[in-house]
């Protein structure tokens, strides 16, 4: 009988123990969510805050006096303007990775051709290279060519990253030869395999590298900086707002400048929660085989 007591004593202390592990755990996610979430919930507090009140009491979650001036100042700007043009250089940009990032990254993983190792590293080698060292020299080569102030100015040197090149390269990486080389005793070529057959298994890596150019072409900032410093025709949204939010003062509007920011973020939000699970079945698939 003492042994008998004893064993359903001993499963109970065990689902105790994994019952406070798992509250433990659940405490430790909403911490950190509640630190992840907090500057959102501040950034959007602000935008109805003024000015004065934000410098008093930056960390206030609910303002004294709720004020719409912020929305206000970003509604009679060239806003619609702005979207527009961030959803042309946005979409352009994307397109175009996927499809130049895609060729350039199967190359590099099928062809075999002198120099294909070389290249790739040198490709990689420009991911460790920051972008505001590149600011000067791609100013003085896009008014050498006579794209400054230009849509095309803004998108062609965005429309192939070297990221986007690594990722697509590793995820054909994983995809078997056999499929490709039944492909080829069947007549097709290196483009038609790769259009018609491997690009369609590659989708996951595709959405990966969707999401990722989406977000970081409509949130580019340096770049449109550089490529349109004058013809606010062409100004994207976070050049735009960064403008008017520093034109009402000599300091920076800060509650204009999270009324804008919020505005900007809600689109890659959204994007992300559509693909978030295709995103992460890319990301992953890319470190199967390299």
């Amino acid at each position: 009988m003492a042994a008998s007591t004893a064993v359903p004593d001993q499963f109970r202390r065990a689902h105790a123990n994994r019952r406070i592990r798992r509250y433990l755990g659940y405490a430790v996610l909403l911490f950190f969510a509640f630190l992840y979430l907090m500057p959102f919930v501040l950034a959007i507090s602000a935008s109805f805050k003024t000015r004065a009140e934000v410098a008093s009491n930056p960390l206030g979650v609910i303002p004294d006096a709720a004020t719409l001036d912020a929305w206000r100042v970003v509604g009679s700007s060239a806003f619609p303007l702005w979207l527009r043009n961030s959803v042309i250089v946005t979409l352009s940009v994307t397109l175009g990775r996927l499809f130049l990032d895609a060729l350039a990254g199967y190359a590099l993983a099928r062809l075999d051709f002198p120099g294909r190792k070389l290249i790739f590293a040198g490709i990689v080698a420009t991911l460790a290279v920051p972008g505001i060292v590149l600011a000067v020299p791609r100013f003085l080569v896009l008014r050498q060519l006579g794209m400054l102030n230009s849509f095309s100015g803004i998108i062609l040197p965005l429309a192939v990253d070297a990221f986007g090149i690594f990722l697509m390269r590793q995820f054909f990486m994983s995809i078997p030869k056999e499929i490709e080389e039944a492909a080829k005793v069947d007549g097709a070529s290196v483009f038609t395999t790769w259009w018609r057959i491997v690009l369609p298994m590659a989708a996951p890596g595709l959405i990966a590298l969707t999401i990722l150019s989406f977000q970081g072409s409509w949130n580019e900032f340096l770049h449109p900086l550089i490529a349109a410093p004058t013809n606010s025709r062409v100004w994207t949204l976070p050049l735009g707002l960064s403008q008017i939010a520093q034109a009402t003062g000599e300091s920076l509007n800060t509650p204009v400048a999270m009324a804008g920011s919020m505005l900007t973020t809600l689109p890659v939000l959204i994007v992300f929660l559509v693909f978030q699970r295709y995103f992460i079945q890319g990301v992953a698939a890319t470190g199967v085989k390299g």
